[in-house]
């Protein structure tokens, strides 16, 4: 699949275009309040009130608001709303309040405010919609879809964040981890910056306007046998693999619900190892509705920067991945 044609805005296009935007202390938050400035656009950020203590890293330019979405809308004003709120690791009632119901809220509170256009991050795997955090998702994606607001939800591959959790591994001298043969699943990773800059485009770029954007990086799929590859290529090392067989985390999935049953604890566990296998074994790619397979070919691409380049970086120190609970390993 090529890449997609897509323009981002710059302050030259629209001079006076003002950009809310929420979650701006998470990493793809973050870089889209700083694609949005480099553009040119006069940026705020919807914080909750704690950060006013400090501690969220956001830059001098950007406006920042304490409070609730309404709060800030009515305090700055917006043309574009980017939504990049998120669970932090996808437990059932994290997802249900932030996934869900937080989305929702702003979604409300934009339409209300009378906002041109609302850009909602959403994910790949709501496709095969079988955990609690997927199911969220997708019920705040409906929200925005009959609220009358003009949106476009972007449902992003895997992040270079969440593929780099091995690199400690190898420089110890352990051996890279796959699931099965490490053959079984493939994504088309995207890199923080080029999904930043492909969301900001989304509010300039008819063809982005109310539809579903399943997007990926540049290049062909990867599968994790080829990710290990590129982490050993990285560090000048040679090669090794130990593979670990699915049906062990089935089991490890099987007890800790059957756990569950008797403790909260463990059945938060049992969410968080359900999660694990799905990534194990699903592919982030578009799934074809009708053969029920994932397509690498009908995975749209964007950007410039390749996984490979960035774990070259990442090896030099060059780059952080600060993965947080978004890790797949």
């Amino acid at each position: 699949m090529g890449t997609v044609p897509h323009q981002v805005m710059t302050g030259t296009d629209q001079a006076e275009t003002r950009v809310l935007v929420l979650g701006p202390t998470g990493t793809i938050g973050h870089a889209v309040v700083m694609a949005a400035l480099e553009g040119g656009h006069a940026v705020d950020c919807a914080l909750r009130p704690h950060h006013a203590r400090g501690g969220h890293g956001l830059p001098g330019d950007a406006g920042l608001h304490f409070g609730t979405v309404a709060q800030a809308l009515e305090a700055g004003g917006a043309d574009v709303v980017i939504c990049c709120m998120a669970s932090r690791n996808g437990a059932p009632a994290d997802a249900w309040a932030v996934d869900h119901a937080a989305t929702v809220a702003a979604v409300e509170a934009a339409r209300a405010a009378g906002v041109g256009h609302f850009v909602l991050l959403s994910a790949i795997c709501v496709q095969r919609p079988l955990l609690e955090f997927q199911r969220a998702k997708l019920a705040a994606e409906a929200a925005l879809m009959a609220s009358g607001l003009r949106y476009s939800i972007v449902r992003p591959t895997a992040f270079f964040k969440s593929l780099s959790g091995q690199l400690e591994r190898l420089r110890s001298g352990k051996p890279f981890l796959l699931f099965g043969d490490g053959r079984g699943t493939a994504c088309k990773p995207i890199s923080d910056g080029d999904l930043a800059r492909y969301m900001l485009g989304c509010a300039d770029d008819p063809a982005c306007r109310d539809r579903i954007l399943p997007i990926g990086g540049p290049g062909p799929a990867i599968t994790p046998l080829e990710q290990g590859g590129m982490l050993f290529r990285a560090l000048g090392m040679e090669p090794e693999f130990r593979h670990v067989p699915v049906r062990l985390m089935d089991a490890i999935v099987a007890g800790l619900s059957l756990g569950g049953r008797v403790s909260a604890r463990l059945a938060a566990k049992a969410e968080l190892a359900r999660i694990g296998r799905y990534y194990a074994t699903q592919s982030m790619l578009v799934l074809d509705p009708v053969t029920g397979r994932y397509d690498a070919q009908a995975t749209p691409e964007t950007g410039q920067e390749t996984l490979e380049a960035f774990y070259g970086r990442l090896a030099r120190g060059e780059a952080e991945a600060p993965r947080g609970a978004h890790a797949v390993f």
